[in-house]
């Protein structure tokens, strides 16, 4: 393709509102451009690396024995009221009627839809398993959009769904997709780790998100420096025995603390270890509020809580419901005397406590020498804790880490989630109706052209991998008024393409400089560039992902490219 004929509006400043290096060289090389907050338009280079990315996506998926269909991403609210996520996905999920005040959704994702396109036509355990993917636009109304394309309000979307009749055979089904999800990350050449995750809105169990590693990435890894061992922060579980002291109880005595909210004041004020104090907060719990205590060092993970108490929404009270409750502010919460009715949940950590520290639900006073059990009750000891790092590996294999990472692909066992309330059945070998299990996997298409950006980069502009660069070959000619640099740029322009090379042909009337600072902000593997030597046959090659810069007569400019790209 001739640089003259294609659009790629490069720029040479780095737009004020990116601020990550990904979305500014996507944006600076021309790769994407922005119509309003978190929706972006792909111009012609990024849809040369999206179809490549999907091109690596279908082969896996064909190997996975999953079929590609296209649902409508205009979804009937019917559907989604079928399993409850009308009124419980939240305020991400686009709402609309029609000029009849029908309801619909723009479709975040496909559960409902799948499900009831598989309803009326498979209704037998020898029809399954099957699995169903398609490559697809989704839509989130997210709060702040943020990072270009890593979380946008439109996106592509690659999601899978699979039906089966058995537990075992949805394991099976889990097991190859986690083999395929590592396949195509591995393929794309991304740095990625496959960690155990939290099911989220889509819900489910036994999930797995597959992370690309990254300072940027919105996600905490928490993974062990001995072992394979790797999940989100929000999933990792906490196996830490705590060794509980043999010092003689004090008597619990109410003290003040005047202005002293947090645990680092009462730490201070008090001059005790933060392992003595004990955190009180207090949750509101689907409809129902449940005081909750961790160590002072520790924080609760609200999704280890929701899931502990197999809740539906887990959110902190307000200032004013807890005033309201208790008679005090945040700051002198605790668990002491607490209003008959209210639960008390613990971490594991809590009950080593001796002699503590805690608020005395009032304001300006709290505890000390409080200890669990002989001074307040708890009524379930549970692991709703973060991990922290230097904590023993859950897998007891080392000791935990931390990484930030960007999520790209997430895959769930939804088991009958979905298929038992929208009444979706086969018969069984007994000739019972019983509900489809399911799972579902998914990967965020136009995340991991994000991703790879981000960890194919340098301070020159992005250096894309062989096999997903738009283009194989950058091919420069210096100087378009020059007939004999003209006649040999367009003389390799042709054999190339009659090798099957890709090639961006940059045929603009600009100056040298400007055709290599885009050519390097562009990053295509190799830049041929015809110049003054172009009447002896020689032009100058350069590999973009080392930089190494070397001269080659135009009669092995084809071998030695194919000897380049065979080393993938």
């Amino acid at each position: 393709m001739k640089q003259s004929r294609t659009f790629i509006p490069t720029m040479k400043e780095t737009p004020s509102d990116a601020d990550i290096r990904s979305h500014q060289l996507l944006l600076r090389a021309g790769f994407i451009r922005q119509n309003t907050a978190g929706v972006y338009s792909f111009l012609p280079l990024a849809k040369r690396v999206l179809t490549k990315i999907e091109t690596v996506i279908r082969e896996e998926m064909e190997k996975a024995e999953a079929v590609e269909v296209l649902m409508p991403a205009l979804q009937q609210a019917e559907l989604w009221k079928e399993t409850g996520r009308w009124d419980n996905y939240g305020s991400e999920l686009f709402r609309l009627t029609d000029r009849h005040n029908r309801e619909f959704a723009l479709g975040p994702t496909h559960e409902e839809v799948i499900t009831s396109l598989l309803r009326d036509d498979i209704n037998s355990y020898k029809k399954l398993p099957l699995t169903l993917y398609q490559i697809q636009t989704k839509f989130r109304d997210e709060a702040r959009p943020r990072f270009g394309l890593l979380r946008g309000r439109e996106f592509i979307m690659k999601d899978a769904y699979s039906f089966h009749s058995t537990d075992e055979s949805l394991e099976e089904k889990y097991q190859q997709m986690k083999q395929a999800y590592t396949n195509i990350f591995t393929r794309l050449g991304l740095n990625f780790r496959a960690v155990l995750a939290d099911g989220g809105s889509i819900g489910g169990t036994d999930t797995h998100e597959f992370m690309a590693l990254s300072e940027i990435g919105e996600d905490t890894i928490a993974f062990s420096d001995e072992s394979s061992y790797a999940a989100n922060i929000e999933r990792a579980e906490v196996n830490q025995t705590y060794e509980k002291s043999d010092e003689a109880l004090l008597d619990m005595e109410k003290v003040e603390t005047p202005g002293q909210k947090t645990i680092e004041d009462i730490v201070t004020f008090l001059n005790v270890p933060v392992e003595k104090t004990i955190k009180t907060l207090v949750f509101k719990v689907d409809d129902e509020f449940v005081t909750v205590l961790c160590r002072g060092d520790h924080e609760v993970n609200d999704i280890k809580l929701k899931n502990a108490l197999d809740a539906e929404e887990v959110s902190l009270a307000t200032e004013a419901e807890v005033f309201e409750l208790l008679g005090c502010h945040t700051g002198s919460v605790g668990p002491v005397q607490l209003p008959v009715g209210v639960k008390v949940i613990a971490d594991h950590a809590v009950e080593a406590v001796v002699n503590g520290v805690c608020g005395a639900n009032e304001d300006d006073h709290h505890i000390i020498h409080v200890n669990p059990e002989r001074d307040f009750a708890v009524d379930r000891y549970e692991d709703i804790r973060f991990i922290q790092e230097g904590d023993p590996s859950p897998d007891g294999v080392g000791t935990i880490q931390f990484a930030r990472g960007i999520e790209l692909g997430h895959i769930f066992k939804l088991g009958t989630d979905y298929s038992e309330p929208m009444k979706a059945t086969a018969l069984d070998q007994n000739g019972r109706a019983q509900p489809y299990k399911m799972g579902c996997y998914g990967i965020g298409v136009s995340r991991v052209l994000s991703a790879v950006a981000e960890q194919f980069n340098d301070e020159n502009g992005l250096k894309w991998p062989r096999h997903l660069a738009p283009y194989d070959v950058h091919l420069v000619a210096v100087n378009m008024k020059n007939e004999e640099q003209v006649a040999l740029a367009d003389e390799l322009y042709d054999l190339l393409q009659s090798y099957r090379y890709d090639v961006l042909y940059d045929d603009r009337q600009e100056r040298a400089g400007v055709k290599f600072a885009d050519s390097d902000l562009i990053g295509l593997p190799v830049r041929i560039t015809v110049g003054k030597k172009a009447s002896e046959g020689i032009v100058e090659v350069k590999f973009r992902h080392n930089g190494e810069q070397v001269e080659w007569q135009k009669e092995e400019v084809t071998e030695k490219l194919q000897s380049f790209f065979s080393k993938q």
